[in-house]
């Protein structure tokens, strides 16, 4: 009898644990931080394919799954037409840069496009509170 109590005390606790394994906690992010994108400008007609160079304030880079304060690493949405949730991994819907990277090349049809950034943590979830860049309207020709 013993041991099933112990098996069933060790079912109830796995269960109570999985239920809960979907909270996530938000990473704090310093006071001023700021993300921005430093080129293109805003309303800027660009080619097709152009480049897009993000910039970071109050914050340092670090990939994905590494674990540092005050640190994160950039997501891009194109032409979103909302930010994603803060309490969650961002998806497929946005671009990763889980890497650590601080720029990309995009290809874009003609037309206008909006840009934004923001950075996620080691868990690509917002920091909080979020560390949001303006929107950058681009006109590709």
């Amino acid at each position: 009898m013993k041991t099933y109590s112990k098996y069933l005390a060790g079912v109830v606790l796995a269960c109570t644990l999985g239920a809960y394994s979907h909270i996530t906690v938000a990473t704090e992010s310093p006071e001023g931080a700021q993300v921005y994108i430093i080129s293109p400008n805003n309303g800027e007609t660009v080619p097709s394919t152009f480049t897009v160079k993000f910039g970071l304030q109050g914050m340092g880079i670090a990939p994905a799954g590494i674990d540092k304060a005050k640190t994160g690493h950039h997501h891009l949405l194109v032409n979103a037409k909302s930010l994603p949730p803060f309490d969650q991994p961002m998806g497929s819907d946005v671009k990763h840069f889980g890497g650590g990277q601080t720029e990309t090349t995009l290809t874009l049809p003609p037309g206008n496009h909006k840009l934004q950034l923001i950075l996620g943590d080691k868990n690509h979830i917002p920091h909080n509170p979020p560390v949001v860049s303006e929107v950058v309207k681009v006109i590709v020709k």
